[in-house]
């Protein structure tokens, strides 16, 4: 007849070896989306720094976009993207895209958008 084995942990052993597998949920989830951040050197050499805001606020700032008519307004749009998602630089408003000739609103905007649209999904 074959030996029966026996298992002879601890309970200490046992926590001991709970305790290493245990991983903290920041680290199961490293790349969580809430607070992401990209850059995007815009054509006149600025930097700008995009951070995600979360679905919530993100799903905020689309319907807060629209209009009576679901249409999203591009003004009322960009607006909240400079005010929730371009974190750097601060204090960006329509007098700032006029006060320097070749800022590129539209490829700073557009960018924006494409980086909240990616990390919305």
């Amino acid at each position: 007849m074959a030996e029966e084995k026996k298992n002879t942990a601890t309970k200490k052993d046992i926590e001991a070896v709970q305790a290493k597998q245990s991983i903290p949920e920041a680290e199961k989830n490293p790349m969580g989306k809430f607070g992401v951040k990209e850059t995007f050197e815009g054509p006149d050499g600025t930097e700008y720094t995009f951070q995600f805001p979360g679905t919530r606020a993100a799903q905020d700032i689309i319907d807060q976009s629209k209009n009576g008519y679901g249409v999203v307004v591009e003004s009322a749009y960009n607006e909240a993207l400079w005010k929730s998602v371009i974190v750097s630089p601060q204090g960006i408003n329509w007098d700032y895209w006029d006060e320097m000739p070749n800022r590129g609103y539209r490829d700073v905007m557009n960018a924006a958008d494409n980086f909240l649209g990616r990390w919305i999904n």
